[in-house]
């Protein structure tokens, strides 16, 4: 038998056993890499934890003040989308019929919902993480 052909056929088992080991991951494999993934999650939570209290913890209302404000500055922004601007644009055009205001004069502006949402939600996700944190009854 040919030595070259041995050895360049047990060379491509080889490579290709490698790849294969490379592509399939073991449930070991995958609960490792998930648990690590948990820990560092975890030690960044911490941290984040840690500075969210310093933060809470300050007598300047720039810093303890500003999650507040960013809520209040939503809250405002939904009852004006949706609440004040339906009887805006409804008293508007009543007044624009009765020739209180000129029918050239455009109603007040709807707002930009698109930035609104991102916003909130993301202040709302940090709302329910905390409160389930509290039902577990961490601090």
């Amino acid at each position: 038998m040919n030595p070259f052909l041995t050895d360049g056929i047990g060379g491509i088992v080889e490579t290709v056993g490698k790849v294969a080991d490379d592509l399939f991951t073991s449930d070991e494999e995958r609960a490792k890499a998930d648990l690590d993934a948990y820990r560092a999650e975890s030690e960044r939570m911490g941290g984040q934890v840690k500075i969210n209290k310093i933060e809470a913890a300050s007598q300047s209302l720039f810093v303890s003040g500003w999650r507040p404000a960013v809520g209040w500055c939503g809250v405002f922004a939904m009852a004006y989308q949706f609440v004040l601007y339906p009887f805006l644009t409804w008293g508007w055009s009543a007044m624009q019929a009765a020739g209180l205001i000129s029918i050239g004069l455009l109603p007040p502006p709807m707002l930009d919902t698109d930035a609104l949402w991102v916003i909130l939600t993301g202040i709302l996700g940090l709302g329910t993480a905390r409160t389930v944190e509290r039902i577990k009854g961490k601090a």
